[in-house]
């Protein structure tokens, strides 16, 4: 091996990394599991749903050759302490104790005005984005880690909503400007314990979750909003999934990052820093 692929490899290698991917089978967490297990990971996906879960693994097996052995799937509610609990058991039984946690769980449903939002949905998406997208596996892993005295690495996903309140989604705004408050408050709290906390914040990459949104299912066009989007996008159009590998790996990784915690990493194609 040349001194150049030694170093990279010393540098964003993970082979002595377990992660865990909430909301491991949407197309932006798949692309993050793949991204892993490239840099030598063992990587375990936690979903909601079984048949998605089930979906994910068979594609990453297809597509990545020698990942068969390093990937596991877990059904699990990550809204739920003792859920949580039990799949940290069953992962570490599988692959060892994992010491990097991916909070993938995440979403909105619709848009609206702001006076008629209804709240039962308003409640639902601040839940699924703030509790089982971040508070609930942090608090699980985070006590895990310290009586185990791992030093752990936790990766959020923000968003342009974190810094930018985006029209008609007032739950996914509040929760995701609550994703990078934690984000940092989090970090301060577990630096003493070597636990790094940070965040990767995506600009938009058309998933099934947003297509609707970005573009019309009539005619394949792109919607008002989605032309707003790569109007206010610097770039010019929207992001790659892949485009966030690199992010990821020099966050999880800790030699490359040790010494950073606390920050929100924006991959948006200038989404963030726009002007006229």
């Amino acid at each position: 091996m040349s001194d150049e692929n030694r170093y990279l490899r010393e540098m964003f290698g993970l082979s002595d990394s377990v992660a865990v991917i909430t909301g491991g089978a949407g197309a932006i967490a798949g692309s993050l599991a793949a991204a892993l297990l490239k840099a030598g990971a063992k990587v375990a996906l936690w979903g909601h749903h079984q048949s998605t879960i089930d979906e994910a693994l068979i594609r990453l097996r297809s597509e990545i050759q020698g990942a068969g052995d390093r990937l596991f799937g877990y059904q699990v509610d990550t809204g739920s302490e003792q859920a949580v609990q039990t799949a940290i058991a069953a992962t570490e039984e599988a692959f060892g104790a994992p010491n990097l946690l991916i909070n993938g769980v995440g979403g909105n449903r619709g848009k609206c005005p702001f006076v008629e939002q209804d709240m039962e949905t308003f409640e639902f998406v601040l839940r699924l984005n703030l509790v089982a997208g971040l508070m609930v596996p942090t608090k699980v892993f985070a006590s895990y880690w310290i009586g185990k005295k791992i030093e752990g690495v936790i990766i959020n996903m923000t968003s342009m909503a974190s810094y930018v309140p985006l029209s008609g989604v007032w739950a996914y705004d509040a929760a995701k400007a609550g994703v990078l408050n934690l984000t940092q408050a989090s970090a301060k709290e577990f630096a003493s314990n070597r636990i790094r906390v940070n965040a990767i914040a995506p600009g938009f990459f058309v998933g099934k979750q947003n297509r609707a949104l970005l573009y019309d299912e009539k005619t394949g066009e792109l919607t008002e909003r989605g032309r707003a989007i790569i109007a206010h996008t610097p770039y010019g159009r929207f992001g790659e999934t892949d485009e966030l590998a690199g992010a990821l790996l020099f966050l999880a990784s800790s030699k490359a990052s040790g010494f950073v915690t606390g920050i929100s990493l924006a991959v948006d194609g200038g989404y963030l820093i726009d002007n006229i």
